[in-house]
């Protein structure tokens, strides 16, 4: 089988349920934005720490399965949904990460040492996949849920910056205004 088909020569694509759409309709800007948050989560691994790993290894298999729920315009019971489980996957890590982690008290400059950096640039680009969403949610139905789980995922990759930094001793830095 070749990587190649030529399908999406003329600037469309298929939808799980093989319906053809243009390769800028808004679910595809949303689910391919979630592939590039995947994408620089996979650039994070290994941060070091093996723990942290487990979990993004996790976040990245259910971002696949958020690509699957936006690529599906009519899922089926048993297609792959993102589910309240996942999104409390998600606030299980953020609380444990928390307990290792001194309390916010300010806002963070996104920066550090080169994992947490980079995770904090997975959060950054995790935000504008929620955008994405959110606007193609207002024109066409979608999991909610699946909404829910990237706002949830933000969260969790700041606090796995924030962890990741303070276990490689690097301070974090707070805005000047």
């Amino acid at each position: 089988m070749t990587i190649y088909t030529g399908r999406g020569d003329a600037g469309q694509t298929d939808l799980r349920n093989m319906e053809r759409v243009s390769k800028d309709s808004k679910r595809i800007e949303a689910y391919g934005t979630v592939d590039e948050a995947n994408a620089l989560i996979g650039v994070v691994r290994p941060t070091g720490h093996d723990d942290v790993d487990e979990k993004l290894r996790a976040i990245q298999n259910h971002l696949h399965v958020v690509q699957a729920d936006f690529a599906n315009p009519n899922p089926d019971e048993g297609d792959p949904q993102i589910t309240e489980d996942h999104v409390d996957e998600l606030e299980a890590i953020v609380d444990e990460a928390d307990e290792e982690l001194d309390p916010l008290q300010e806002f963070v400059l996104p920066s550090g040492s080169a994992p947490g950096a980079k995770l904090h640039h997975a959060r950054a680009v995790c935000r504008r996949a929620e955008r994405r969403a959110v606007s193609f949610s207002a024109e066409e139905p979608v999991n909610e849920t699946a909404i829910v789980y990237l706002n949830r995922l933000s969260d969790a990759l700041f606090t796995l910056a924030r962890l990741v930094n303070k276990r490689e001793g690097v301070r974090e830095e707070n805005p000047e205004y």
